[in-house]
């Protein structure tokens, strides 16, 4: 593996950029920028969640989330999905698996049994983390730290989509965390212009903000 984090298929990963784009699950606004929960300003916003009203698209993602499973990680023994943005995604490649599924909450309930994983994972099981979106990679390696600590063996995470920020392979790499995504900013960007989202001349920004998200637009 050259990298620790890796596009599974370029030609899925134009497709998956496309259907994102056009059911508006990523929306590109280099001249009126978003921002997020962390306070970062960012030309570009992504809700895979939107797919999943989308039945075209959602199955697109069901199927070729499952083939790169059983391409990848053919010895899974359970799926995770990441709470709360993976939850779906992840119980249909269970489905379509025949496996079976947990989801893992960012932390553990204050209330009730108090858990972090819900549904049942006994010990020592072969786990195959799944996420809607990986950006810096902190919120999804929660999910590995909490399934580790369950004694699970943590195969790897597989994601629609990455915004392939250095930080996201520093923290992955650091974590032994392998990742497979869809598809990624990259791929986005060249559908975004080969669609007539965005125009060449916005570009610049946009490769200008992957490289320093944390500062752009100060």
């Amino acid at each position: 593996m050259d990298s620790i984090i890796n596009t599974y298929r370029k030609d899925t990963a134009r497709t998956t950029a496309a259907h994102l784009l056009n059911i508006k699950a990523i929306k590109l606004q280099p001249d009126a920028p978003f921002t997020w929960a962390s306070g970062w300003k960012s030309p570009i916003y992504c809700d895979n969640r939107m797919a999943l009203s989308h039945p075209e698209v959602r199955n697109y993602l069901k199927h070729n989330m499952s083939e790169a499973a059983r391409m990848l990680y053919p010895d899974a023994e359970v799926i995770a999905g990441v709470a709360t943005g993976a939850i779906a995604i992840g119980a249909l490649v269970a489905d379509e698996l025949g496996l079976p599924f947990v989801y893992v909450r960012p932390e553990a309930k204050s209330h009730g049994r108090k858990n972090q994983i819900e549904g049942y994972l006994p010990q020592g099981k072969r786990v195959l983390v799944i996420e809607d979106l990986v950006s810096t990679g902190k919120s999804s390696l929660l999910a590995v730290d909490a399934l580790r600590k369950e004694d699970s063996q943590i195969l790897g995470m597989l994601a629609i989509f990455t915004y392939e920020f250095d930080v996201a392979t520093t923290n992955m790499t650091t974590a032994q965390c392998p990742l497979h995504t869809l598809s990624s900013y990259s791929y986005l960007v060249e559908e975004a212009v080969a669609r007539n989202y965005v125009a060449n001349s916005e570009l610049q920004t946009l490769s200008e903000w992957r490289k320093a998200p944390h500062s752009w637009g100060e």
